[in-house]
């Protein structure tokens, strides 16, 4: 198995993992988008476009899209753990910002190795 199909799935696995905390409400969930100002409505929004994005990063066709599109969704999580929530929330060790970071690492792994592809579809494009 290539890289870039291992670090799709890895960052579609962490990102599957953490939708039952956003849609069943659990308290540290309902507690970080209530620090956000964007409880029920952002915790559940985030979590429908998280479900696509790995649902997109899954399949190797569309893995690229849901590589770019995870780490612009994942920078979001990111930057509220730096300027709003630090990087540990309730006593978790910092875990769920780690997480982040490892979701942006495999993201990133998964466009840049597929970088050839990206390049000739925007050449495609200019033209």
């Amino acid at each position: 198995m290539k890289i870039e199909r291992i670090s799709s799935v890895l960052a579609a696995l962490i990102l599957l993992q953490t939708l039952f905390f956003k849609f069943t409400a659990a308290p540290e969930s309902v507690y970080i988008f209530e620090q956000l100002g964007a409880e029920p409505y952002g915790r559940i929004g985030t979590g429908v476009i998280e479900l696509i994005v790995a649902g997109l990063l899954l399949f190797k066709r569309t893995s690229l899209l849901g590589g770019i599109l995870s780490m612009g969704v994942i920078s979001g999580a990111i930057f509220s753990h730096i300027f709003v929530l630090g990087i540990e929330v309730q006593e978790d060790g910092g875990l769920l910002f780690g997480l982040a970071l490892l979701v942006f690492v495999f993201s990133f792994i998964t466009v840049w190795t597929q970088k050839d592809t990206l390049i000739s579809f925007i050449a495609l494009y200019k033209k």
